[in-house]
């Protein structure tokens, strides 16, 4: 067996407040890692954290996110996969990446996700219609519906992940720091 994560987020701003209404939730956006300590996670949201207007497919730059939203707060889950799985996800994800202007935030799907309504623009997702795609081309289903409806809440009640951190994203890059420095410490003593 093998592992990813998912990142749920509740960070500050006028957009997030909307969709937190909408939701009636606190985490409303979702991101996608091969790793516990969000080292290598991905996401469609702001391609710049302090540039709300230009969105996109982009890894996530976890001391990047605590300058511009100091007080955001991360709940972080576990899914049980295959290795297969796994390594198919990070193919993706990678390649993905190095194609990410290609693919774009989709701002007009927003009014048919309220609708209840299936629509899909070539290469444009929402943070949590992306992964709920990935998911299910690699034989995890998070949610019956059609990708593009599929909502950060969605995660968040998918009953197959386990909580294995919540709190403040400020305690995340700590506790990584300190790591990282305890890893370079046990390097030079060798």
């Amino acid at each position: 067996m093998a592992n990813i994560y998912l990142a749920f987020v509740d960070t500050p701003g006028i957009f997030a407040s909307i969709i937190r209404c909408v939701l009636k939730q606190k985490y409303i956006h979702v991101v996608i890692s091969l790793d516990a300590n969000l080292e290598e996670a991905y996401s469609f949201g702001r391609r710049n954290p302090f540039i709300p207007l230009i969105s996109g497919f982009e890894k996530e730059n976890k001391q990047q996110i605590l300058r511009a939203f100091p007080t955001a707060d991360y709940m972080i889950c576990e899914l049980d996969c295959s290795q297969e799985q796994k390594e198919q996800i990070r193919s993706t994800l990678r390649r993905d990446m190095e194609h990410r202007y290609q693919y774009h935030y989709a701002v007009a799907s927003l009014p048919f996700i309220l609708a209840g309504k299936v629509f899909y623009q070539k290469n444009h997702y929402t943070c949590s219609s992306y992964i709920a795609r990935l998911l299910a081309e690699n034989g995890i289903c998070i949610s019956p519906k059609h990708f593009s409806l599929v909502t950060p809440k969605d995660f968040y009640e998918y009953p197959n992940k386990q909580v294995i951190f919540e709190g403040a994203l400020s305690d995340i890059v700590e506790q990584n720091s300190r790591w990282n420095y305890r890893r370079m410490g046990a390097a030079y003593e060798s």
